[in-house]
C-alpha cells in the first residue's frame, strides 16, 4: 500500500511539471495559429531572462504541444537560413526543437518533444555557429563529433539514435537553448578552457583507454 502511494505521489508531481501553465498556453494560441510565432531577442531584457532560464519537459499528448511545434517551425521557416529553433526563443520554457537533417536525404526539417543527449564523443571539432536570437554574433565554438540522442513524438513514443557531423552540432547548439545557454556566454567560458588538437584521420585510441 505505502509503494503503491509513493508511486501515486511521484507520477502526479511528473505529470504536474508538463502541465502547461495559462500563460503558455495563452502565448502559444495567440494570434492566427497559422502564423508563426515571434522569435526572442537577447537585446529586449524580458525576453533575454526567458532565453536564460532552464526549460521543463512537455506532455507530448497536449494539444497545445502541437500547436507549439507548428508554430515553431513556421518562426523558423520565416528567418533568413536558420537551420534549427528552440521553444525558449519563441517565449516558452519547455524542451522543444527544430533542427535540420543535414544528415538526410532532401535536408529535412523536424522536430524533437523533450530531447537529451546520453552521450558524447570526445572527439570535438571546431565551426562557425550564429543564433536567431543573438543579432550580428557568430564566433567558432567546439562540438563533439558524434552524439546519442534520445526524444519522444506527438505520440509519445520514444526514440534513439546516433548523429554526426554538422547536424550533431546543430542539435547540440539548441538543446543548449533548453537549459539557458545562449553562445555569446558559451564564448566567455570557452575561452578559458583547453582543447587537446585532435587529427580526426587518425584512428582513435579510445578504444584503450
Amino acid at each position: 500500500m505505502k509503494k503503491s502511494l509513493l508511486f501515486f505521489i511521484a507520477f502526479t508531481t511528473f505529470f504536474q511539471a508538463q502541465k502547461l501553465s495559462r500563460d503558455e498556453i495563452k502565448l502559444i494560441n495567440e494570434g492566427d495559429l497559422h502564423l508563426a510565432l515571434p522569435i526572442y531577442q537577447s537585446t529586449d531584457e524580458l525576453q533575454h531572462r526567458t532565453l536564460l532560464a532552464v526549460s521543463q519537459e512537455i506532455d507530448p499528448l497536449d494539444k497545445n504541444t502541437a500547436v507549439l511545434v507548428d508554430r515553431m517551425k513556421l518562426a523558423l521557416l520565416s528567418t533568413d537560413g536558420g537551420v534549427g529553433i528552440a521553444a525558449p526563443q519563441v517565449g516558452i520554457n519547455r524542451k522543444v526543437i527544430w533542427v535540420q537533417r543535414f544528415d538526410k536525404p532532401n535536408e529535412p526539417l523536424e522536430y524533437f518533444i523533450n530531447p537529451i543527449i546520453t552521450w558524447k564523443s570526445e572527439l570535438q571539432n571546431l565551426g562557425p555557429e550564429g543564433d536567431l536570437s543573438i543579432p550580428e554574433f557568430r564566433d567558432l565554438f567546439y562540438r563533439s563529433k558524434v552524439i546519442q540522442l534520445e526524444y519522444v513524438d506527438l505520440q509519445g513514443k520514444k526514440h534513439t539514435e546516433i548523429v554526426e557531423g554538422f547536424t550533431a552540432v546543430i542539435f547540440q547548439h539548441e538543446i543548449d537553448h533548453l537549459f539557458g545557454i545562449l553562445i555569446s556566454d558559451k564564448k566567455k567560458k570557452q575561452e578559458n578552457d583547453e582543447y587537446l588538437k585532435v587529427d580526426a584521420f587518425k584512428k582513435s585510441d579510445s578504444l584503450g583507454r
